[in-house]
């Protein structure tokens, strides 16, 4: 058994819709990327390729690839599960913890580990999301992003 960590963070920008581990969540505010910005997914393509020792997200899907602006990061997640398979690793868990001030997540949590886990090709008990606030403190407690913390456990 192999496991593996990610995180990622983005901020807020107007006019953007967003995305949140595939789901497309009502705000203000989408965040910023060269994706959709979904930043569960990110953390847990990281924590996927780390768990694996096939480096992270930046390496396998650059920023400066005209291709993948606006991409769906469920597309990119697809991708990194194939290269897991490439290499004989199965997903056996996964742990998401959304970390912003607002939009409240919890209406939205039962759909996104659906989501993830039509992805991962496993059962929806297999992917545990979680969201905190913090307590207004740092960028995401002033409402100015939000952040993404995954942890993987993946075998062969």
């Amino acid at each position: 058994m192999l496991i593996g960590q990610g995180f990622d963070a983005h901020r807020f920008a107007p006019d953007i819709p967003l995305v949140l581990a595939g789901v497309r969540i009502e705000h203000s505010h989408g965040l910023a990327a060269h994706s959709d910005g979904d930043v569960a997914l990110h953390a847990l393509c990281d924590a996927l390729l780390g768990a694996a020792g096939l480096g992270d997200i930046g390496h396998h899907f650059p920023d400066t690839d005209p291709a993948l602006r606006g991409i769906d990061s469920r597309i990119l997640l697809r991708r990194t599960i194939e290269a897991l398979a490439e290499h004989g690793l199965s997903v056996i868990n996964v742990d998401l913890t959304l970390i912003a001030q607002a939009p409240k997540l919890a209406p939205y949590i039962a759909t996104m580990r659906q989501t993830v886990a039509d992805d991962l090709g496993c059962i929806p008990q297999r992917v545990n999301i979680k969201a905190t606030t913090t307590e207004q403190m740092g960028f995401a407690g002033r409402g100015e992003g939000i952040a993404a913390l995954a942890v993987v456990l993946v075998s062969e």
